[in-house]
């Protein structure tokens, strides 16, 4: 879950890789949970500060059933409420010191969790348990661990994060491939295996489905990118995909 707080020129965004369906331009914005790749930059200078939520801290800030916003992007004020936008980033634009920006809007998202109960601490209880396998835990084994039917685990997610379990495994294995260090596999078969794939293929097509690219690719991409000095955003990818 993302959060974006702009000024100046806006985010361009359209569709992943192979598609140039444009998707609008965003000077903030709110997205939920993504599984399909989504390609964003600033044609221009662009001036933001974005949130990245934890999984459970979103429900709570928001205040929302999370799946309104899953696959999809909403401009803040449609969450927040009229307004909040425009009062936030204005204070964003009118000081200059970076700490102090961030600190406003620490002490915004600070208040707004404080009005809200904690999550339901058998979301907590089964998001530490699929977390702690890297999304490596079939559905019955969540349902067996956490003494709760299939329907209520399946609501629970859907309400505090926005996809189903299997989903959210899906991407849990994913970021686990895409952060293992180089050194600790001799090849993508090997790495399949370590991250809980069935077999390369399968971890292929994952990749390929949640960022537009295979393995190899993404390492070609990534090693160009690390040659010209590519930004400190891009460290893990970098360090994943070095020779």
């Amino acid at each position: 879950m993302t959060l974006l707080l702009g000024w100046g020129t806006p985010l361009h965004m359209r569709d992943g890789p192979g598609d140039d369906a444009p998707l609008g331009q965003w000077p903030s914005l709110i997205a939920g949970v993504q599984t399909v790749p989504v390609l964003a930059g600033y044609p221009g200078s662009g001036h933001a500060i974005e949130v990245d939520f934890t999984s459970l801290g979103a429900h709570r800030c928001l205040g929302i059933p999370l799946h309104h916003l899953a696959e999809t992007r909403a401009h803040p004020d449609h969450v927040m409420g009229t307004g909040w936008t425009a009062r936030i980033t204005e204070r964003l634009a009118a000081t200059h010191e970076w700490s102090e920006r961030w600190a406003i809007v620490d002490s915004i998202l600070i208040s707004r969790c404080a009005e809200r109960p904690p999550p339901s601490p058998l979301m907590v209880e089964a998001w530490n348990l699929l977390r702690a396998r890297d999304g490596s835990m079939p559905m019955n084994e969540l349902v067996t661990a956490t003494g709760r039917g299939r329907r209520r685990i399946q609501a629970l997610f859907r309400e505090y994060i926005g996809v189903p379990p299997q989903t959210l495994s899906r991407i849990l294995r994913f970021q686990r491939a895409l952060t293992v260090p180089a050194m600790e596999y001799q090849s993508l078969a090997e790495l399949a295996t370590m991250t809980g794939y069935y077999d390369q293929a399968h971890m292929n097509r994952d990749f390929r489905s949640l960022s537009g690219y295979t393995p190899r690719q993404l390492r070609s991409i990534t090693n160009q990118a690390a040659a010209k000095g590519a930004s400190e955003n891009d460290r893990c990818f970098r360090d994943f995909f070095s020779q």
